[in-house]
């Protein structure tokens, strides 16, 4: 009796590891899934790089006349002017439908030089960044808190905050747009706090450029790239 209940238990003991077919192989081998860190969530993403086509890149034009859009080396030429004796101006906005998730925190970079501008009129502006973007001239909170980039300064186009840096000097900027969890955003200059504003309302689309058709209200700038950055 001995000897048989020894046989029964070696038997046994194999029972639990034996694959019975090839899927059970396919499980008991492949690799278990390892935890990504929190950091590999998010990489910063290149929305615009200049001196290539920007629809090719998920860009589309506003656009009146005079507006010309055109490539340099690195960067993308927009330019704007008003025919003598017109009554309204050119315009030439660049914006990226569904660039951010408008219910989550997000940060956009533009990397920017401006050779000339018009100083801003309220919620209009031939230099403008707009962290929303409905279409046109912009719609609704779109133009509050649009931000104007004059010659000496930059601020919110509604004129309740603005920020004294000299921006036409030949030399290109970065420009920081960041919303955060509570709807807070805060805009910098090269690395430098400029502006904050609460309440701030995104829709997912971005825009960039000349924003306005006003007469004699014109710019002409280079923007060298545009980066989703990781809020």
């Amino acid at each position: 009796m001995r000897a048989v209940f020894g046989i029964v238990v070696v038997a046994c003991i194999g029972c639990g590891s034996v694959k019975n077919n090839e899927v059970d192989a396919a499980v008991a081998d492949s690799p278990k899934p390892v935890d990504a860190s929190p950091e590999a969530g998010c990489q910063p993403q290149m929305l615009l790089v200049g001196g290539t086509d920007v629809t090719a890149q998920g860009w589309a034009t506003v656009q009146q006349p005079t507006a010309t859009l055109t490539n340099g080396p690195d960067f993308v030429h927009l330019q704007t002017a008003t025919i003598p004796g017109s009554a309204s101006g050119g315009q030439l906005l660049l914006n990226y439908p569904g660039a951010v998730d408008a219910t989550m925190p997000f940060k956009i970079q533009v990397v920017m030089l401006v050779e000339s501008v018009t100083d801003h009129n309220q919620f209009d502006s031939a230099a403008a960044i707009m962290g929303s973007f409905g279409g046109g001239a912009g719609v609704g909170n779109d133009r509050d808190q649009m931000i104007y980039v004059d010659n000496a300064k930059i601020g919110w186009a509604d004129d309740s905050e603005s920020f004294a840096v000299t921006i036409t000097d030949n030399a290109f900027h970065t420009f920081e747009l960041s919303v955060d969890a509570s709807a807070v955003a805060h805009v910098s200059v090269d690395g430098v706090s400029a502006l904050t504003r609460n309440g701030f309302l995104a829709n997912g689309a971005i825009a960039i450029g000349d924003q306005t058709n006003d007469p004699n209200v014109e710019s002409a700038l280079r923007i060298r790239s545009v980066t989703k950055l990781c809020p």
